[in-house]
């Protein structure tokens, strides 16, 4: 008993970058909205915000859950495809960096999607 114990205490690493993401997400649109004034950088700030904010929330939420390898392995992919593909898009706007990774990082977070939905059949 003592280890399920410890085990529902132990921190998550996912759960405190889905925080994380969240809480960037905010600071984001809000400079979208009050920062930036060309409409293509608002939508595409915007984008980066809107998915950082719901990746952020899955992994603040399903972080902690004790998933199989299979569902864990899932939640890291969609961390790494968001951070890419808002990451990317985030940087095009505010440094002026290509956009070259947001393809790669949207592929990783169909396939995220895609191997938490076999691990729940899994179950």
């Amino acid at each position: 008993m003592l280890g399920l114990e410890r085990r529902a205490r132990k921190s998550s690493f996912l759960a405190f970058s889905g925080g994380l993401l969240a809480a960037l997400a905010i600071g984001l649109s809000a400079y979208a909205s009050h920062g930036l004034n060309e409409p293509l950088a608002q939508s595409n700030l915007n984008t980066a915000a809107l998915y950082l904010f719901g990746h952020g929330a899955v992994l603040a939420i399903l972080g902690p859950a004790s998933l199989n390898t299979l569902g864990r392995s899932a939640l890291y992919v969609l961390l790494l495809g968001v951070l890419l593909f808002s990451g990317s898009l985030a940087a095009g706007v505010l440094a002026g960096w290509t956009t070259r990774l947001a393809p790669a990082g949207g592929m990783l977070l169909m396939g995220g999607w895609v191997l938490l939905a076999i691990a729940a059949l899994r179950r």
